[in-house]
């Protein structure tokens, strides 16, 4: 398996697009991006370009435009970035996440039994 290319925040923002909607030209992405983001057509460029050169976006020529799709999916993406927050903040304990997490939110009465269901599943 093929090493994870490291997605910085930005480019995130442009994965995200893609992987709602793809192939797609540069001028859609942009176009998706403008209604959030005030970044310039040039900027979102520079970024398609790093995702391009870091292997996490496919690029097809057909005339006349270029055609972006991702080459990662979203939950391979989410997975490693899952690991290396837990890794980073947590020293890799998730069970220190989950109890800081669990210490600091208001869960309703749902969310409680929906977390015993997963941790349920979990055990067997």
């Amino acid at each position: 398996m093929k090493e994870m290319p490291k997605i910085s925040d930005s480019e995130w923002e442009v994965m995200k697009v893609l992987w709602k909607k793809s192939p797609i030209t540069s001028s859609e992405i942009i176009e998706a991006l403008k209604e959030y983001i005030s970044w310039s057509p040039k900027t979102i460029h520079t970024l398609i370009s790093r995702l391009v050169n870091k292997d996490a976006i496919e690029v097809k020529k057909t005339e006349p435009f270029y055609l972006y799709s991702p080459k990662i999916s979203e939950d391979e993406c989410k997975k490693v970035e899952t690991k290396s927050f837990i890794k980073k903040v947590y020293d890799g304990s998730i069970h220190l996440l989950i109890s800081n997490f669990l210490k600091d939110e208001k869960l309703s009465g749902e969310e409680i039994e929906e977390l015993k269901k997963i941790l349920d599943e979990k055990k067997k």
